[in-house]
């Protein structure tokens, strides 16, 4: 297959350049994030590291929407969810029927989405135990080796037939041999909502009190702040009627394992966003969490207030450092295309 990526921050520079680099891949990228693509292009390429450490410069193609040519068989969506439905009007020109599209965004309500422009049994979910992180304009820093990274993979389509599972096979052989270690699930919303579930503590709680995933787990409290929100969040799901892949038990195991011994040195997402001065991505985690128990019966007392908490951290932040806040948005509004 030859990919694209679009989005080209932390997780889609790093599944496309592991593509590139362990798979032997043909891949391109497209962005709107316009410091990031000229940087990229005044310097030839993507600078890259593991763990703060072997820096180098990876040659990559980054792309406009408005300027991409190329035909991929597969596209790769890592967009922030506020952010997808403003990039994929600008890619819907790049689609056709042949193509697969594959995403593992944090939180729900992407592959909604995606099915506007792709046909259910051309999208594959995925979810990442998988982390990076945005030093800045064409700088990335993936964080976990190979042996910590982990991700599931899933066929949206409600009925998997050959076809379907053939190219689902093609990702996952692409997906291990760029070392991102996939496993094929067979539930998908099961798979979403573990994630989410996962997100709800580690990206919350992080990225509430500006903390690493080592120093959450350091905490006495860990544990038992873990043991809360992921039972509230799989009451929710089981009056929704989602069967999510392990029990309550498993997943506080692998947020604590994930947390202590694979990923120790991360800052999720959500923090860089609160950091970077830009709006974060609680409602579609915490607050999907939230809503989908309120809609079934289920008051998720402790996922409403975390969601409320995280968007009283973002006006926090804005107070207190201004500047950052105002250079994100001039970079948002940079990131516009010039027919808008």
């Amino acid at each position: 297959m030859k990919y694209a990526v679009i989005g080209a921050g932390g997780m889609g520079i790093q599944y496309g350049v592991l593509l590139q680099e362990f798979a032997h891949k043909d891949v391109d990228f497209i962005d709107t994030w316009k410091p990031n693509v000229e940087k990229i292009r005044e310097q030839g390429g993507a600078y890259v590291s593991q763990d703060g450490q072997d820096r180098h410069l990876v040659p990559i193609d980054v792309y406009y929407p408005e300027e991409y040519t190329g035909n991929p068989d597969a596209w790769i969506v890592f967009l922030k969810q506020m952010q997808l439905d403003g990039v994929l009007k600008r890619c819907a020109h790049l689609f056709n029927d042949k193509q697969v599209v594959f995403s593992a965004m944090n939180g729900y309500g992407h592959f909604e989405k995606l099915n506007e422009y792709f046909a259910k049994d051309r999208i594959y979910g995925g979810t990442a135990l998988i982390g990076a992180y945005v030093y800045g304009p064409g700088d990335f820093n993936f964080t976990g080796g190979a042996h910590a990274k982990a991700m599931n993979l899933c066929a949206y389509a409600d009925t998997v037939t050959d076809k379907v599972s053939a190219v689902e096979h093609e990702l996952y052989e692409d997906f291990k041999a760029a070392t991102l270690n996939p496993t094929i699930v067979d539930n998908f919303i099961g798979m979403c909502m573990a994630k989410i579930v996962f997100n709800s503590v580690l990206n919350t709680l992080c990225t509430m009190y500006q903390i690493r995933f080592g120093e959450f787990h350091a905490h006495p409290d860990s544990r038992w702040l873990t043991e809360q929100l992921v039972d509230e969040a799989y009451g929710a799901a089981e009056a929704a009627g989602f069967k999510l892949l392990g029990t309550r038990e498993k997943e506080v195991e692998t947020i604590l394992h994930t947390a202590g011994v694979a990923h120790p040195l991360h800052y999720p997402s959500m923090y860089q966003d609160l950091t970077k001065g830009r709006p974060t991505e609680v409602d579609y985690i915490n607050g999907y969490i939230a809503r989908i128990g309120r809609e079934h019966g289920y008051v998720c007392k402790l996922h409403e207030f975390l969601t409320r908490e995280v968007h009283l951290a973002e006006r926090a932040f804005a107070i207190h450092n201004p500047d950052i806040v105002a250079q994100a948005r001039a970079d948002a509004e940079a990131s516009k295309p010039i027919t808008e």
